[in-house]
C-alpha cells in the first residue's frame, strides 16, 4: 500500500512538473539585457524565480550560502572571478535578482533529459566512475569545447554527476558543459545543470521547469559560454550537512542548489560518482552511427591535452574535506566511436583524457 502512495505521489509532482512548463516564466523581469545575435536575459527577483513553483518547495526558506563550501573544505585553487559568459559582455542583473535566460514556450516540450542508466539505449558515455561509499559531493575542473553536433536530435556534454538509487529508478543531480540543439535551439556550448527524481522524466535542465533554487546574480545557467572553448571551467556539487541542500559552485561562485526536499532517495546520500563525456542521438549503436562528437572530438591526447580532459577530480564522504577518490574506474560503451583513458599511476591527481569523432571521417565507428 506503501509503494502504491509513493507512486501516485511522484505521478502527481510530475504532472505538476509538466503543467508548470508553460508557466514558469511569467514573472515580471526587473531587468532585461538582449545579447547580440543571442540570448535574451532577464533578471527575475529572486523570490519570485520559478523553484518555488514545485509543491515540495511551497514554504521552502531560501539559502543565500552553504554551510559547507568555504575554503577549510575547498582545498583546489580556482580563478578569481567567474569565467565569462557572452552574456556579461552586455550588462549585469542587480542585487536581489537572478538571471534567467528567456526561452520560447515550444523550448518545454523538450528540456527533459532523456538519459536513465549509465549504459543505455541511444547513449554512449567515456567517462571514470568511483562507487562503493557513502557520497556528500565531487568536483573537477573541465575543460571547454565546441564539439561537432549532427542533427537536432543529439546532443553532446561533459559533466560532473552524482546519484543514488536502482539502475532504472535512481535520483541524480549533474552539472557542466553542453551543446544541446534540442533543449537551446542552437549550437553553442552552454554551462548546464539537470536534475532527475526516481529514474522518471521529473526533472530538467537549469530553471525551465521547478526544482532548483538560484541564488547567484552573477551566472546564467544554460548561459552561452562558447568564447570560453579550449579553457577550463572548474564544478563542483556539494550536500550541505545541516539542511540537505545540493549546491552547485560554478568556479568560486555558488550558482544556488536543488533542495534536498527534492529528492526522496538522494536527501541524504550519493552512492556513485561519475566525471567525464556524454553522447546522445537515436544513431548511438545503430548503422550509420552518429556523427555527434564527443569532448573536442579528438581520441585521447595524453600530450597535448586536445581532447576532452577532466582534471581535479575529487570526491566528499559524509561531508569530509575534498579528498582523492580511492577508486577510480574507467569506461567507455563505444571504443572506436569514443575512448576514455585514465592518467592515475605515478601522478599527483588522476586526469581523464576521453572523447571521439563518433562516424565522422572514423571508418573504425560502425
Amino acid at each position: 500500500m506503501a509503494c502504491k502512495f509513493i507512486t501516485f505521489s511522484l505521478l502527481l509532482i510530475t504532472s505538476f512538473v509538466a503543467s508548470q512548463k508553460i508557466s514558469i516564466s511569467k514573472s515580471r523581469p526587473i531587468k532585461t539585457i538582449r545579447v547580440k545575435n543571442g540570448d535574451i536575459i532577464d533578471c527575475v527577483d529572486i523570490y519570485k524565480q520559478p523553484a518555488f513553483q514545485h509543491p515540495a518547495l511551497k514554504n521552502h526558506i531560501i539559502q543565500m550560502k552553504s554551510n559547507h563550501l568555504h575554503p577549510t573544505t575547498d582545498q583546489t585553487r580556482t580563478s578569481s572571478k567567474v569565467p565569462l559568459q557572452v552574456w556579461q559582455q552586455y550588462g549585469s542583473c542587480p542585487n536581489g535578482t537572478i538571471p534567467i535566460r528567456r526561452t520560447s514556450n515550444k523550448n518545454y516540450q523538450t528540456n527533459i533529459h532523456p538519459s536513465k542508466v549509465i549504459v543505455t539505449p541511444h547513449h554512449s558515455f567515456s567517462v571514470v566512475l568511483t562507487e562503493g561509499f557513502s557520497y556528500s559531493g565531487a568536483k573537477a575542473t573541465i575543460k571547454v569545447w565546441r564539439p561537432y553536433v549532427e542533427s537536432t536530435n543529439d546532443y553532446s556534454s561533459s559533466k560532473v554527476m552524482l546519484r543514488n538509487g536502482p539502475l532504472r529508478a535512481f535520483d541524480n543531480v549533474e552539472a557542466g558543459w553542453t551543446v544541446n540543439p534540442k533543449v537551446y535551439h542552437d549550437n553553442k556550448t552552454r554551462l548546464f545543470a539537470y536534475w532527475t527524481v526516481d529514474g522518471m522524466n521529473t526533472g530538467c535542465f537549469d530553471l525551465t521547469c521547478p526544482g532548483f533554487v538560484q541564488t547567484s546574480h552573477e551566472v546564467v545557467l544554460g548561459g552561452d559560454i562558447s568564447d570560453l572553448s579550449g579553457s577550463l571551467i572548474t564544478i563542483q556539487i556539494s550536500k550541505d550537512p545541516y539542511t540537505l541542500n545540493w549546491f552547485l559552485k560554478y568556479d568560486n561562485k555558488e550558482v544556488g542548489y536543488w533542495p534536498g526536499e527534492l529528492f526522496p532517495i538522494l536527501r541524504h546520500q550519493a552512492n556513485l560518482v561519475l566525471w567525464g563525456g556524454e553522447v546522445s542521438s537515436p544513431k548511438v549503436g545503430t548503422h550509420p552511427h552518429t556523427a555527434t562528437a564527443m569532448g573536442s572530438g579528438k581520441w585521447s591526447d595524453v600530450i597535448f591535452s586536445s581532447s576532452g580532459m577532466i582534471k581535479g577530480i575529487l570526491i566528499e564522504e559524509n561531508s569530509h574535506p575534498l579528498k582523492r577518490p580511492e577508486h577510480l574506474f574507467p569506461s567507455a560503451d563505444e571504443m572506436n566511436c569514443y575512448d576514455a583513458y585514465l592518467l592515475d599511476e605515478n601522478s599527483q591527481e588522476p586526469v581523464l583524457f576521453y572523447g571521439g569523432p563518433g562516424s565522422r571521417d572514423n571508418r573504425l565507428c560502425p
